[in-house]
């Protein structure tokens, strides 16, 4: 459309006045012509809806869900959909998480039973055999000998 007819369409479609340079333009221009019928008819129908809401058609049931589902499928196949992962990832994810929580659970069970803290254990243990200058390692096994008690 031209200029002369896209600066007064909306006041043509209210049926307010419009200069005649409006009207000369579309007898002379077939597509201008053209083109405003079409958009007159369209804004026809749109106004007959308005008017009449209890006659417009409604949506099918659970029609609002359905694009809202399709929105967010079109989401996963496009390019960032490889980093929006789906429920089942995450499931993934949760379980792996249990194991590896058992798992370690289960390791330092088994590791506070086996740490030997009884002090014939620490006894078992000390290397009478290795050189001890250092006086502390002396007072220690003497507070572990001083301790022992069957």
């Amino acid at each position: 459309m031209h200029d002369a007819v896209v600066n007064e369409l909306e006041s043509h479609l209210a049926k307010d006045t419009v200069s005649p340079g409006f009207h000369s333009h579309l007898a002379s221009c077939p597509a201008c012509r053209a083109e405003v019928d079409s958009i007159a008819e369209v804004s026809g129908l749109l106004a007959e809806l308005r008017a009449e809401p209890e006659t417009s058609p409604q949506p099918s049931p659970f029609f609002y869900t359905r694009v809202a589902a399709n929105i967010v499928e079109h989401q996963r196949t496009d390019h960032w959909g490889l980093l929006a992962p789906g429920a089942a990832f995450f499931r993934r994810v949760a379980f792996a998480s249990l194991l590896l929580l058992a798992g370690l659970g289960s390791y330092l069970v088994t590791r506070q039973s086996d740490s030997g803290t009884d002090t014939a254990t620490v006894l078992a243990g000390h290397d009478a055999i290795a050189v001890h200058a250092d006086s502390s390692d002396r007072d220690l096994i003497l507070a572990t000998l001083a301790s022992y008690r069957e």
